[in-house]
């Protein structure tokens, strides 16, 4: 086992935010996690799971042991009469998951192109696009217990799955008032994931963005692929590459309002972009409300808000080789959208990455 000292960690989130890691070690398979357990030194040290770092906003040095995923593999370990099913390493980057699941010929994971990030974080934010969430394509996962080393694994109802949500987010126990669960917030690690692709693929349409494309090739029944390069031009058209521009993606969760909640901000705005559910709630555009409130292209220090898309906070710094925002500087901005928010439409916006 290879403990690392005072490891960068700039090129390691996509913020490209400066920050070090005080101790970090490389899992590349089971045995590694297996030895930082076993070994007396690290056994009890509180520890941080690290796969891409595009989630993660980081506001100083590392102290936990930073585990970084890195176990590889991606195959076909089965199928039933309606699916494939298909389980990756939890170090896999996503969309190259994505992109191999494609021309396997398994269908599927398409609306989820080009979300930056590893397979083992997937599950953790349950990520989703363009009407596809990762656990409408889910079967299981093994994970391994941080105390004990032991592997156990976990169907979709035991993850928990909500928007952005899964009980790996979430530390102590949890309860819905029927059921209890202990929460696996750095409790574990995610290992393998596996998803159950559908032989009889049908395409989810339905979102504008799409349907702009469907007219503008004159296409009305798009295949996978063609699917998988709308909404990676979509995607680049819309969102800063992390590689160029330090990013987390959407810095903001979508609220959710009552439909009488809804019909009170639409009086006084009526051009609120807003999404009825299924379950009669309306989920509303978090980038349109901070885009009304005027922070569009507005920074503190280094950190702004996205010119095309508000919804997204960038580094407008050096990028990953220079020093840039720091995490203090965007959590400021991040507090302040917030407020301001909060002030004009009574809503309180949810951040969606971690805060280290």
């Amino acid at each position: 086992m290879l403990v690392e000292k005072n490891v960068p960690l700039q090129p390691l989130n996509t913020f490209h935010i400066v920050a070090k890691a005080h101790a970090l070690v490389r899992i590349r398979q089971e045995d590694d996690l297996r030895a930082v357990i076993a070994d007396p030194l690290w056994r009890t040290e509180a520890k941080l799971v690290l796969g891409g770092g595009s989630n993660m906003v980081l506001t100083g040095d590392v102290k936990p042991l930073v585990l970084k995923v890195e176990i590889k593999g991606m195959r076909l370990v089965g199928e039933s009469s309606k699916a494939f099913i298909v389980e990756a390493g939890g170090g896999e980057n996503w969309h190259e998951f994505v992109v191999w699941t494609l021309k396997q010929g398994y269908p599927g994971l398409e609306n989820m192109a080009l979300i930056p990030g590893t397979v083992g974080a997937a599950p953790v934010q349950n990520i989703g696009a363009y009407g596809v969430e990762l656990q409408d394509r889910f079967d299981t996962l093994d994970a391994m217990d941080l105390n004990t080393g032991q592997v156990f694994t976990l169907n979709a109802a035991q993850c928990a799955f909500g928007y952005r949500d899964s009980v790996f987010k979430h530390g102590g126990t949890q309860s819905d008032g029927a059921h209890q669960s202990l929460g696996l917030k750095g409790r574990a690690m995610i290992l393998r994931v596996r998803f159950a692709l559908p032989k009889i693929w049908k395409p989810v349409l339905g979102y504008a963005d799409i349907e702009k494309k469907m007219s503008e090739q004159a296409c009305t029944t798009p295949t996978a692929l063609q699917i998988f390069d709308w909404v990676c031009a979509i995607r680049r058209a819309k969102l800063p590459d992390p590689a160029i521009i330090g990013n987390v993606g959407s810095f903001f969760k979508n609220p959710t309002v009552s439909l009488e909640q809804c019909a009170d901000i639409i009086a006084r705005d009526p051009k609120v972009v807003h999404y009825r559910m299924d379950d009669g709630t309306v989920k509303l555009a978090a980038g349109w409300l901070i885009d009304s409130c005027g922070w569009k292209g507005k920074t503190v220090g280094q950190a702004g808000v996205y010119e095309k898309q508000a919804l997204v906070l960038v580094n407008k710094g050096a990028g990953v080789d220079g020093a840039g925002a720091t995490g203090g500087e965007v959590m400021t901005l991040a507090r302040a959208i917030q407020t301001s928010v909060y002030e004009r439409f009574g809503i309180r916006l949810e951040i969606e990455p971690v805060v280290v």
